[in-house]
């Protein structure tokens, strides 16, 4: 074999393995986890999602709640669970909150940077998204290494050209900074879409004065 035809080969071996490191893990179903906080105090999330599902479940000190929603954003769900409170009750959206709360929902658009990094040990790249309304700016870190469901992740993000990986979160006008931790692609417990029977439903009006 002569030096030609070796340097040839070993070309295409590394072609295809470079190829292979860069293809995409596609997820179907999985968990995110990430560290957030509640009321100033650390607090450790994970996000369960499927195609039609998401929860996600946000523990800290005094106990546990659980945000629930699917793709169709026609059903939202709050739950509660605080042990020392005794606090066991699960607030369902009306069609008419699900509607407000999306219309205060931001509308982003996305500039691409030459901006580099890992993160997670994700390839990242940022994209300065700008809000709509305010005007304001914000550093949005994502990658093109995997693909998930649209559930997996916020929806307002949805265009911006892969998984954000480091973001900021809105909800209820808090804004929240996140960056996750890992994905994987463990199935959700059983029950984890839906309300257990031990839980009081109440409206959301009734949940938020708690």
């Amino acid at each position: 074999m002569n030096i030609k035809t070796l340097t040839a080969i070993l070309g295409v071996a590394l072609t295809t393995m470079a190829f292979k490191a860069s293809a995409q893990k596609a997820y179907t179903q999985g968990v995110i986890s990430y560290d957030t906080e509640v009321r100033g105090n650390p607090a450790t999330a994970k996000i369960y999602f499927t195609p039609d599902s998401s929860a996600t479940i946000v523990s800290f000190g005094a106990g546990t709640f659980e945000i629930l929603s699917n793709a169709k954003h026609d059903y939202f769900a709050v739950i509660l669970n605080i042990p020392v409170a005794g606090l066991k009750k699960a607030g369902i959206a009306s069609p008419s909150e699900i509607e407000e709360g999306l219309a205060m929902l931001p509308s982003f658009t996305y500039t691409p940077t030459a901006e580099t990094k890992q993160i997670a040990g994700f390839n990242c790249k940022k994209v300065v998204a700008k809000e709509a309304k305010s005007g304001k700016s914000y550093d949005i870190w994502i990658t093109n290494d995997i693909t998930l469901p649209q559930t997996a992740f916020p929806y307002y993000y949805a265009a911006i050209g892969g998984v954000p990986v480091q973001y900021t979160s809105f909800m209820q006008g808090q804004e929240t900074t996140i960056t996750i931790k890992s994905i994987t692609d463990d199935k959700a417990p059983a029950g984890t879409f839906a309300i257990s029977n031990d839980f009081e439903k109440v409206t959301m009006e009734e949940l938020n004065a708690h």
